[in-house]
């Protein structure tokens, strides 16, 4: 749905906010959230499944630092604190009402010797965009990747109201160009959605 947005933001989202805000603003029925979570060694079926259990992952990541906890450094022991704090995350956006479809975060070694983590989640929304079109008449997506443009320029030539939601500096200009009236910056909802709390 929205990555990397605090960051480039300079506020925390909200995101009980967010979700009343596309309710009373769009009418909108459903909010999808597409993410990546670690999973360390997790078992995970890619085959069967369509997101990462987070009751089963945050179960399996507790049972770890329960049974593993004194063989671990340091270090590990902070970056398993740190998922463990994601997939609660997660588990409130749940809660909240949001509809996740989670991947697995992979790692891959770089020329460098260093690691880079990815999980993109670009497929798996075009892919629940065309799979869902027939079950909405109007869209609102909170990226502004032109990855997307194919896809949207499809929901549009359907009938489809599509609306972008996103920061203007971080939107591809051909997306900004097809949503023309229908770009709206995130930035401006601030007001709506910043997150109040500590």
């Amino acid at each position: 749905m929205f990555y990397g947005g605090e960051k480039s933001l300079g506020w925390k989202i909200d995101y009980q906010k967010l979700k009343k805000y596309l309710e009373d603003k769009y009418q909108a029925d459903r909010i999808l959230y597409f993410g990546g979570v670690e999973t360390h060694t997790f078992h995970y079926d890619y085959l069967t499944s369509d997101s990462v259990s987070l009751q089963q992952l945050d179960n399996y990541l507790n049972k770890l630092l329960k049974e593993k906890g004194k063989e671990l450094n340091e270090a590990q022991l902070l970056l398993i604190g740190r998922h463990l704090q994601r997939v609660r995350f997660y588990l409130k956006l749940q809660k909240f009402g949001y509809e996740l479809y989670l991947k697995p975060v992979k790692l891959y070694e770089q020329d460098d010797g260093t690691t880079k983590r990815k999980a993109n989640c670009d497929v798996e929304m075009a892919f629940y965009l065309m799979k869902e079109k027939e079950n909405f008449d109007k869209v609102i997506v909170l990226s502004g990747d032109g990855d997307f443009l194919p896809v949207l320029k499809h929901l549009r030539d359907n009938g489809k109201e599509v609306i972008i939601l996103s920061r203007g500096p971080r939107t591809a200009r051909e997306i900004r160009q097809f949503a023309g009236a229908n770009f709206r910056d995130f930035v401006r909802l601030e007001h709506f959605i910043k997150f109040a709390g500590k």
